[in-house]
């Protein structure tokens, strides 16, 4: 049965999604906003997939951006409201429910609002457990596909004129991009619902359980608060079933904001043997050790965390800072078709200047 999702689970949404935001993911305020809108409008159900009807449409609840504070970004919940409106309009047929591409500080909680208000579920699935840096990367596998699919984006910053609304039709790989292009017009961030599939569609492809995982660790973070240093550390080690791969001082941050709406570069942390360099586009996307060996590489989970086991994010994290860097591998979660498409890692890897795909497709299994 369904789970109506209260107040006291957005909390733990947004804390687990911290987690989960691998260093990205959106505002932890923006969540709180997104889920205590939608359970004071409405009663949003958390279903897994398996309650829907395989024929029912199912669609992706999604932000778009890297929204840092110095960019002019402003998302109001209407704009996910309007989006699913818009899609669902375009589609000529109702959607039975929302999916999200990634969790995330704010993006676990993306379909609560849309759900509450328009009276669809909150689907336990996910494009991607951890957040990720292209709308690709959450697509459940419809990254390469040819069939032209419907995506929306409503949001931007009204006092700035930048308000946009859009419809896209085509191929996956060609919209994404416009998406991208329309958050960084908007102020670099913008709420999307995109690409309609059919429930069997989203069960055979998508990372389920998703919300529910994020949920889970969520709460053990917010039982673990207050017992005494290290405790809620340990309490995202023990849930997650990971390991604290790297911890040291922050000893340099290249991190630059690009057009195409990311955030790309190096933290290195550690001096000497115990140097590691983590690599971000938008998120954590891969660990180095001090000889250049890869020891970790998405879609591993990489977070970085301070003292009291609070995730930082990309942005948050500072020269001189003491951080622990989470490592959950990609062999515990559950992972979806979208991380295991070779079709994916290209552009990011172009990007970045690094290799991804040989680390991620090596070896992958899904559970």
């Amino acid at each position: 049965m369904g789970r109506i999702l209260t107040e006291k689970d957005v909390e733990a949404a947004v804390k687990g999604g911290s987690v989960y935001a691998a260093g990205g993911g959106g505002w932890a305020d923006h969540g709180r906003m997104l889920g205590y809108a939608a359970v004071s409008i409405g009663k949003p159900e958390l279903v897994s997939v398996d309650e829907l009807d395989p024929q029912a449409w199912v669609a992706t609840a999604a932000a778009i951006g890297a929204p840092a504070s110095t960019t002019p970004w402003e998302m109001r919940g209407v704009d996910y409201i309007k989006a699913v409106q818009l899609l669902q309009e375009a589609l000529g047929e109702p959607l039975a429910g929302l999916m999200v591409g990634q969790n995330g500080k704010s993006s676990t909680l993306n379909g609560w609002l849309p759900s509450a208000a328009l009276g669809l579920k909150v689907v336990d699935a996910v494009g991607d457990i951890r957040a990720h840096p292209t709308g690709d990367m959450g697509s459940i596998g419809l990254a390469g596909s040819p069939e032209p699919m419907i995506q929306t984006a409503v949001g931007g910053n009204r006092d700035e004129n930048r308000y946009i609304e859009l419809v896209t039709r085509g191929a996956t790989a060609k919209v994404s991009p416009i998406l991208r292009t329309a958050a960084d017009m908007s102020g670099g961030f913008i709420a999307s619902c995109r690409n309609p599939v059919r429930a069997s569609y989203v069960k055979e492809h998508a990372a389920l359980g998703g919300i529910s995982l994020a949920l889970k660790l969520g709460e053990a973070i917010i039982a673990a608060e207050g017992k005494g240093p290290g405790k809620v550390l340990d309490a995202i080690v023990e849930t997650t079933g990971g390991t604290v791969l790297v911890r040291g001082t922050v000893e340099r941050r290249d991190v630059v904001y690009t057009s195409e709406a990311f955030d790309v570069g190096t933290i290195t942390v550690g001096k000497g043997e115990d140097t590691a360099t983590l690599h971000v586009m938008n998120e954590y996307m891969a660990i180095d050790n001090i000889e250049g060996h890869r020891i970790a590489t998405f879609p591993d989970v990489i977070t970085t965390l301070d003292a009291s086991g609070q995730p930082l994010s990309v942005g948050q994290v500072r020269v001189g800072m003491y951080v622990f860097v989470l490592h959950v591998p990609k062999t515990i979660i559950p992972l979806s078709s979208s991380v295991l498409d070779p079709s994916v890692y290209p552009h990011v890897e172009k990007t970045m200047g690094i290799e991804l795909a040989k680390y991620a497709l090596d070896d992958s299994r899904r559970i």
